[in-house]
């Protein structure tokens, strides 16, 4: 009985020091690579941030290879990217309350979905699938739409996401030679 207690102490102390010491170490290193960008608007009564993390295409086929097509994908890398509204908005005819979300997409050739959920997983992919499968919960989907890719002319060296507002304002993901944006406009 004393052997079964100090193996299962020894395997308490290496879960803790992989989870408080281990993973802030991965998390750092990862961010090297992909580094962490935020984008804030504060305009015209919005007050819009997205923090993501910015992965290079690095000579790769990104979008149906690196990100499959019709796949969830955390958007960026690392942890999944986070939207922050403090007004309530609508986005293609839909609202999205103020609020703090993750921003998850289905990249497809023609046609993105793209999905806000109110939770906010600690990192974007599950360790035990290798990186292939999304942490998201569906059930906790508050918002999605969907929205045409547009294909450019020059390919863009690392994902980007913006806040164009020529036209209008849009929410914008780019990355290759696809791009992906949509309306937001606040909620009257």
């Amino acid at each position: 009985m004393k052997i079964l207690k100090w193996i299962i102490g020894i395997l308490v102390v290496l879960a803790l020091l992989f989870y408080f010491v281990g993973m802030p170490y991965m998390k750092k290193q990862t961010k090297k690579i992909s580094p962490e960008t935020t984008v804030v608007y504060q305009k015209d009564g919005y007050d819009l941030l997205v923090n993501y993390s910015s992965p290079s295409k690095k000579g790769r086929v990104i979008f149906g290879e690196l990100v499959p097509y019709d796949k969830v994908w955390r958007t960026g890398a690392n942890e999944p990217t986070r939207f922050e509204t403090k007004t309530d908005l609508m986005i293609k005819g839909k609202p999205l309350p103020a609020g703090s979300y993750s921003l998850w997409t289905i990249p497809g050739e023609k046609q993105w979905t793209i999905i806000f959920n109110s939770e906010i997983p600690d990192w974007g992919a599950t360790l035990s699938s290798g990186g292939t499968e999304a942490t998201r919960n569906p059930e906790t989907d508050v918002l999605q739409i969907q929205a045409s890719v547009i294909e450019m002319s020059a390919s863009h060296e690392n994902f980007t996401i913006s806040f164009p507002d020529d036209y209008g304002l849009f929410l914008s993901l780019m990355w290759d030679r696809t791009k992906v944006q949509f309306p937001i406009f606040q909620k009257s």
